[in-house]
């Protein structure tokens, strides 16, 4: 099945022609993860999503694919041995979109790690995580502290723990996830939005009425099995099921905050608490910093969370309090990035508080709903409702199903032989991107981004030089969006810019710069009008306004 937005009426048209096994509402990491999971087992997999790909808390996570070190305090022992031992089968499947991180953990007097506790809990963690040796915590001194990351506050510290997390572009992470799964046959549409279920004559849920939110076209899915796995908006599909009672999700906001590495010269990523005892992480990736979580319940439209005033000043006074050399001012954020979590509510909890555990609900229809959960925990999340799909189906159709298959099952881009040959596989690789005209700098980037896939964006650069010039773009963005069009499901700039390449985060000026020229070449691909040009221009310049002007509190 083919993923690009140029043959969106073929896929529009397997949707309504066909009855699956199962329907995926939601086209997040969850619903990615669940779609992998069910095609590979040798189910016939829908999958529909009303945003593109990622785009709800999917690509606004702290980008970390971590063992939830603060959920030792509250002693979730089950989930931090769970998520731990995720990590290496997350990274070990796509070295190319997550990556080891060290992470110091620094201790001051009245702080909330003592020494003692810390080196017990970082232990622990190791423990509980199967952590691999050479990744094992150490217990550094007040100097190792200050010689791993110099602008750590100096007043009252006692030392600092140290211990590997892993980092991620989560958007990419369910991009390659969502690739995989249509390599494996599943059929996925972005701007698909679920208006209304479908029953049978038993009061069983059997599909969906999908609008297409690009062409306006609705159409019916059947499937004999509807997961809704659609993060902050299960609420609102087990409505349209009369079958929202019970527990309850609460959406909680987490703001992140992006500083050029010029104002902010952090050398290592650090997980530091603040006055108010919150925990928050900081941590450099492509030449900026970037700093956050705030932890906060939200009530507004979970389509378009933002940073506040707030927000903002909470986090530069948590950078001031924990690096006081740096003498942070709000003039110096260039970006930032706000999402919502959906949390099982819990009486009483404050947000941070609440658990992250996940869990699955069957309504009386036969609807199966996923929630809470981490990013870290997807793939084990999937196998659950997966495992529960196969009993159903295999019940009610007399089949078998195979066992999960995705433990070691490498994401798209990810087949390089795991971790160990991801380094070997990139030296190799990048030749043929300076060949195809990049730099050398340009090339291994490229094949630390897409892995094995980079061939086929090192190929439509070399093929590219004209169209590039005559689009006013440099080769790589030109490959990337090439590739992104061909490949990847790009319906918008802020599809592009956003999610796929992450520049609107991280290289805000390279996005304002290259907003006209993506639109032109979008244009020109899709086929778009002058009024389809000005609507896009528009959404893409809220987007960039949004990552930088908070709203007012």
């Amino acid at each position: 099945m083919t993923f690009t937005n140029t043959e969106r009426e073929q896929i529009m048209n397997t949707l309504r022609g066909e009855t699956f096994d199962v329907l995926v509402i939601g086209g997040g990491i969850t619903g990615a993860g669940i779609a992998l999971d069910a095609a590979t087992r040798g189910m016939k997999t829908a999958l529909v999503e009303m945003q593109d790909f990622a785009a709800g808390t999917s690509s606004r996570s702290t980008k970390l694919v971590h063992g939830g070190l603060r959920y030792l305090k509250q002693f979730e022992v089950g989930m931090v041995a769970e998520v731990g031992k995720e990590r290496a089968i997350v990274y070990e499947n796509g070295p190319h979109v997550t990556t080891p991180e060290w992470m110091l953990l620094p201790m001051h007097k009245g702080g909330t790690f003592g020494k003692f506790s810390t080196s017990i809990g970082l232990r622990v963690y190791d423990f509980l995580a199967g952590v691999k040796k050479g990744e094992r915590r150490s217990m550094l001194s007040v100097g190792q502290t200050l010689d791993k990351e110099p602008l750590i506050k100096k007043d009252g510290l006692k030392g600092g723990g140290y211990y590997v997390e892993y980092r991620t572009d989560d958007a990419r992470l369910t991009i390659e996830v969502m690739k995989a799964a249509v390599e494996h046959g599943a059929t996925a549409l972005n701007y698909s939005k679920v208006e209304s279920l479908i029953y049978d004559d038993k009061k069983q849920v059997k599909g969906a009425v999908v609008r297409d939110l690009l062409t306006g076209d609705s159409y019916k899915i059947k499937a004999a099995k509807v997961v809704n796995s659609t993060g902050p908006w299960v609420g609102q599909i087990r409505e349209m099921d009369a079958s929202n009672k019970g527990k309850t999700l609460r959406l909680t906001k987490g703001v992140h905050l992006v500083i050029d590495q010029s104002r902010f010269p952090l050398r290592q990523a650090v997980y530091f608490d603040t006055p108010d005892k919150r925990m928050v992480f900081a941590i450099p990736r492509d030449g900026k910093t970037y700093v956050g979580t705030t932890d906060t319940f939200y009530e507004e439209d979970p389509v378009h969370p933002q940073m506040t005033a707030s927000d903002r000043s909470y986090i530069v006074k948590a950078i001031n309090f924990m690096f006081p050399e740096v003498k942070m001012t709000e003039q110096d954020i260039e970006s930032s990035w706000a999402g919502v979590r959906p949390l099982i509510y819990e009486e009483g909890k404050d947000p941070s508080e609440i658990s992250r555990k996940d869990e699955i609900w069957e309504s009386d229809s036969g609807l199966l709903t996923i929630a809470g959960g981490k990013l870290t925990g997807y793939r084990k999340m999937a196998e659950t409702i997966v495992d529960v799909l196969a009993h159903k189906l295999g019940e009610t159709q007399h089949r078998t199903f195979k066992p999960c298959q995705t433990k070691h099952l490498p994401i798209s881009g990810g087949d390089m032989g795991g971790s160990k040959s991801f380094d070997a596989f990139v030296q190799k690789t990048a030749p043929a991107g300076v060949q195809a005209g990049l730099s050398q700098e340009e090339a291994v980037r490229i094949a630390r981004m897409y892995g094995t896939n980079t061939p086929k964006v090192y190929q439509r650069i070399a093929a590219g030089k004209d169209k590039a010039n005559s689009f006013g773009m440099p080769l790589m963005v030109y490959g990337q969006l090439a590739y992104a069009l061909d490949e990847e499901m790009v319906a918008s700039p802020v599809d592009f810019l956003t999610r796929r390449t992450g520049a609107t985060l991280f290289n805000i000026d390279l996005a304002r710069k290259m907003k006209e020229p993506v639109i032109q070449m979008m244009a020109s691909y899709l086929g778009w009008t002058a009024q389809a040009q000005t609507h896009y221009m528009s959404e893409m310049e809220k987007a960039l306004a949004d990552a930088v002007i908070p709203i007012p509190d």
